[in-house]
């Protein structure tokens, strides 16, 4: 484990166990977001157990694979610069003082964040750690606690109720087990009552061992028939944890609680398409886009625009463009994209119909404008990407009566144009620091280092993988503009997309025919596919059956009357 400095502020943030690859990436960018520099403000300390690329032994794990992150600021820092103050009504002491707690709030998939007093390999290291720092001792006299506006500067230590609780991840422990675990805190006074529901102050114990893909104990301490196994009830664990959890008086002890999240998801939408992106993954996007209120927001692919929804949601000025018109009027007057924003007492974005294609040629493009552009471009998976324009040699002139509700011929437009075109639009409307985050479909042989495609005029922030199938993942990439964009070299740019050519585009092209490709090679394809089949006829026939009878009742009933 890492030295820390005596006057070393720490805080243990604490992820949930879901997409693990864009846990760094978020908390980076929503630290950036609020202006919390690493490396000048604060900076990441190694977990216990951390794992370099050349250590093999079997209880040590990668940092990256583990839902934990350690943070360390300067205890000056706290107070002037920094605030973690619980009370969402307190006010900072100046306009520059940023609350950590409402900052980190912003990420997605923090589940909580610990003023971190110890820690170590065993719960006696931690214990240990606690005796030889000072972190008790300054919540005791409670400086850090609030600012001059705060009220809870008004509660003294020795009235402030409490309680620990013990945190044991993918195992179980008994409730006198988790009593000795207390114990060995003994040391730590708290003079005020205890209290198990809403105390001032909720201390947390945390004994972190290895975990799955799915959250559970890679060596769980118990067997299917609750019996102890001893050579895993033997393993030490991970890493111990203990400090005061922020932010417990108006987030609680689980800051993804109290239908946070839930809220916004898609079931709950009035309108949904086919590629409606997922409400969780959506607001991640935006925080990878440093998304804000004021902020500029653009989805050239907008869709049913489930994500230009987030980016209203973050306080951003939405605006959309589709080049299918019907999907941008939606189903009725109460089914669209506006009655979703309406919905959530949100106001109507602008919506365009527009071809990302020949985006100079809709719109003005010396100017840049847009603070972010987040989209989810259409890959043919579920639905494929169209442009302006007609496969016929002559195409027919539009009479003027029937402008306003006709639909626009459109052709196919290949994979490699759209990526090609987004990264070039782009860096064309994006303001400079201005970020582009997109969704690319990918199979096991991409290789993210020669397939995604670039941009002279953005520069790569991260890459986060998500695992969808065991053939299929789709990567969520973020690009920054760091250099001005030259008109007089579009060509040139958009030459230049592909490093290696046309090849790389064609791995995200043609996914959809390749996982049929790959799962005709296993065996019972065939088989499963023929029941697949019968079900889908079955289906057919059992909604025809059903519009035949409600045809009947109306006929029915209109006899009657």
């Amino acid at each position: 484990m890492a030295s820390t400095r005596v006057e070393d502020y720490l805080l243990l943030v604490e992820f949930v166990h879901k997409h693990i690859d864009f846990h760094d990436a978020e908390l980076l960018a929503v630290l950036k977001m609020h202006g919390i520099k690493i490396g000048t403000d604060c900076r990441f300390l190694p977990l216990p157990n951390d794992v370099d690329g050349s250590a093999t032994s079997t209880n040590r794990v990668r940092q990256s694979k583990r839902p934990f992150r350690i943070l360390s600021f300067s205890w000056d820092s706290i107070g002037s610069k920094f605030s973690v103050c619980d009370d969402s009504k307190s006010k900072p002491e100046s306009e520059t003082c940023v609350n950590l707690v409402i900052s980190l709030a912003r990420c997605t998939l923090i589940r909580s964040v610990v003023e971190l007093w110890g820690y170590g390999l065993q719960i006696d290291d931690c214990a240990k750690t606690i005796q030889l720092g000072t972190a008790f001792q300054r919540h005791k006299e409670g400086k850090h606690l609030s600012s001059s506006n705060n009220a809870m500067v008004t509660k003294s230590f020795e009235s402030r109720s409490w309680k620990i609780t013990i945190h044991t991840l993918g195992s179980t422990f008994n409730r006198e087990e988790q009593n000795d675990m207390r114990s060995k805190f003994a040391f730590l006074t708290f003079p005020g009552p205890v209290q198990m529901e809403n105390p001032d102050d909720e201390y947390l114990f945390i004994r972190e061992v290895e975990l799955d893909e799915a959250g559970g104990a890679v060596y769980p301490r118990h067997s299917e028939k609750r019996e102890i196994i001893p050579e895993n009830d033997a393993r030490p664990p991970l890493g111990c944890y203990f400090g005061r959890i922020l932010g417990s008086a108006t987030l609680g002890r689980n800051w993804r609680g109290s239908n946070r999240l839930e809220k916004y998801s898609l079931k709950k939408r009035l309108y949904l398409g086919p590629t409606s992106m997922d409400s969780e993954l959506s607001l991640i996007m935006t925080n990878l886009a440093m998304v804000k209120e004021g902020s500029f927001a653009f989805d050239p692919f907008v869709g049913t625009g489930s994500i230009l929804l987030t980016t209203a949601l973050r306080g951003a000025y939405a605006f959309g463009t589709d080049i299918d018109l019907r999907v941008l009027r939606g189903r009725s007057k109460t089914e669209n994209i506006e009655s979703n924003f309406k919905q959530y007492g949100l106001p109507p974005p602008e919506l365009v119909r527009c071809d990302n294609s020949i985006y100079h040629r809709h719109f003005r493009q010396h100017l840049p404008m847009f603070d972010a552009i987040v989209t989810d471009p259409p890959y043919g998976i579920r639905a494929g990407a169209k442009k302006t324009g007609s496969r016929r040699e002559e195409v027919r002139p539009i009479l003027d009566e029937h402008r306003y509700d006709h639909v626009a011929q459109t052709k196919p437009y290949a994979v490699s144009d759209v990526m090609a075109d987004l990264l070039n639009v782009s860096a064309m409307t994006l303001v400079m620091g201005g970020r582009l985050v997109y969704v690319i479909p990918s199979m096991l042989d991409f290789d993210e280092n020669i397939d995604l495609p670039r941009h002279e005029c953005l520069r790569l922030v991260s890459v986060c993988y998500q695992p969808l199938q065991t053939e299929l993942g789709r990567r969520t990439v973020t690009m920054e503009k760091i250099k001005e964009y030259d008109n007089n070299n579009r060509d040139l740019y958009i030459q230049q997309t592909w490093i290696n050519g046309r090849e790389s585009a064609e791995k995200v092209a043609n996914i959809r025919q390749r996982l049929l490709e790959a799962a005709r090679k296993k065996p019972g394809y065939e088989e499963k596919a023929a029941i697949r089949k019968q079900k889908r006829k079955a289906t057919k026939e059992a909604k025809k059956k059903a519009k035949r009878e409600a045809a009947l009742d109306g006929d029915t009933t209109k006899d009657i009357n």
